[in-house]
């Protein structure tokens, strides 16, 4: 089961309502819990996925340890009316493209749609994840090699007027 197919199956169980979901296709299995309950952790295979109210992913090296969070939209976005580039993806978060190299973007810098801001690894798969818009990058909302959850803010970009 690739990243497509996933998102489109959390986005399908949403618009149908339905608050639990199993399934197993070869050596993958897949088990998607909601709820109102922000601590539900279900699990595919070695990646815990939780969703509660918007779907929530979340990844950790050890799924007995897995503890979802919503992502939250940050304060300066409401106020200063900024764009989030949001993960389409559950994985691991990093700002170059290998260590030691510099970031693809930081604070400040002009960005085009397409360019490339992130990597997020997910299941050994490094994502390029690229701006769906033009602007200026106003601040990175994650720590590099942090774990991210689908939907999970990961930049703020002031858009280009």
């Amino acid at each position: 089961m690739n990243q497509k197919e996933l998102k489109e199956l959390i986005e399908f169980l949403i618009d149908k309502d339905i608050s639990e979901f199993e399934l197993e296709r070869g050596d993958v299995k897949v088990r998607i819990k909601r709820g109102t309950d922000a601590h539900v952790t279900p699990v595919i295979q070695h990646i815990p996925v939780s969703t509660a109210v918007v779907p929530a992913v979340h990844s950790t090296p050890n799924p007995s340890t897995a503890i979802s969070q919503l992502p939250s939209t940050p304060p300066a976005a409401i106020e200063e009316d900024l764009h989030m580039v949001k993960s389409p993806i559950v994985g691991t978060f990093y700002e170059s493209p290998s260590p030691g190299s510099p970031p693809f973007v930081k604070a400040g810098d002009a960005v085009e749609a397409g360019q490339v801001l992130c990597i997020i690894e997910a299941m050994k798969l490094m994502n390029e994840i690229e701006s769906d818009m033009a602007g200026e990058i106003v601040k990175r909302l994650v720590n590099n090699s942090q774990p991210v959850e689908y939907g999970q803010a990961l930049f703020a970009i002031r858009p280009r007027k």
